[in-house]
């Protein structure tokens, strides 16, 4: 039996890369905290959002565009937006 093929979405495509590199520019600027305690805490708080966006892309390269791609998204935006709100960078 043929493997199924994954479906692909132009747009989830675009909406992760631009995530990859909103979170590229929140660990850098995570990363230059000088002091070493807040630092530590930004990372604690950061880390939720940065799992939740592996998460959509290992899954999204496995099964493609699905509901629960979408869901992860959703549940990714709705992290780094309760986190940017949260901490000041």
């Amino acid at each position: 039996m043929p493997k199924k093929r994954r479906k692909l979405d132009p747009e989830m495509e675009k909406n992760m890369a631009s995530a990859k590199k909103e979170v590229e520019l929140i660990t850098a600027k995570i990363n230059d905290i000088s002091e070493e305690d807040i630092q530590i805490e930004y990372r604690e708080a950061f880390r939720s959002a940065l799992l939740e966006l592996n998460s959509l892309v290992e899954l999204y390269k496995t099964v493609g565009y699905t509901e629960d791609t979408k869901k992860i998204y959703e549940n990714y935006l709705v992290l780094i937006t309760t986190f940017l709100g949260e901490y000041e960078l």
